[in-house]
């Protein structure tokens, strides 16, 4: 079969294509109005797309080395940091709003492709981890660390919008963020707006992977 045919291809592609067109519409909609507002949607789904690229590097390490291995270990911690961008880019609708433009319906269309296309390249490589977590796990532990994973991809939403740190301040500066956060790790109770935006997101991205885990063994079935 042709490279071309494979479908691992095609989906990278339509995935590209996908960017493709949210790039596009941002560049439209900067030149209907004359503005590079929301130019900060590029870089988001840029930041979406690395998870993606660590999962497929992941998954090919591990054909040949053991996760405990330090090169697995150091890319699956990259993945890990840089996933919450792709669901992060959801909490983007509350800008929808933030400056007077032409059309705010196509703003609406424009936003929603870069987030559709931000939350599917995340969903993406949590499956490819998945897939491998469930080799070397059972049912139990395999869901539970992707449970895991979700409920640190939700917290790391709630940092990232209203304390204002990035993955990058992770990497960079892990002590500032973890004094900026430790006095909400130790006195949660304290702070209702962070349960309700952690639980709130942790429901959402769960029950979306949920329905995109088993609609895909469904349609392995089918064939």
């Amino acid at each position: 079969m042709s490279t071309w045919r494979l479908p691992r291809t095609q989906f990278i592609l339509a995935l590209g294509a996908s960017t493709l067109v949210s790039v596009g519409l941002f560049g439209y909609g900067a030149w209907r109005n004359s503005s590079l507002d929301y130019d900060y949607l590029v870089w988001n789904l840029f930041l979406a797309w690395l998870p993606l690229i660590f999962a497929v590097r992941l998954v090919a390490l591990l054909r040949r080395k053991l996760w405990s291995s330090w090169e697995a270990l150091a890319v699956s911690t990259l993945w890990l940091v840089f996933l919450p961008n792709s669901f992060y880019m959801i909490s983007d609708f509350i800008h929808l709003q933030e400056v007077q433009r032409v059309d705010i319906l196509y703003d609406a269309v424009m936003f929603t492709s870069f987030i559709y296309t931000g939350v599917v390249l995340g969903f993406s490589s949590l499956y490819l981890i998945h897939i491998q977590l469930r080799r070397r796990l059972s049912v139990t532990g395999a869901t539970f660390w992707i449970a895991a994973t979700l409920l640190v991809c939700s917290a790391a939403v709630y940092v990232g919008r209203d304390l204002r740190w990035n993955s990058w301040d992770l990497l960079t500066n892990p002590g500032g963020l973890l004094f900026d956060v430790s006095d909400r790790l130790q006195h949660p109770a304290a702070y209702p707006q962070m349960i309700s935006t952690v639980v709130t997101f942790f429901i959402l991205l769960a029950s979306m992977y949920s329905l995109l885990w088993r609609g895909s063994r469904l349609l392995r079935q089918a064939h």
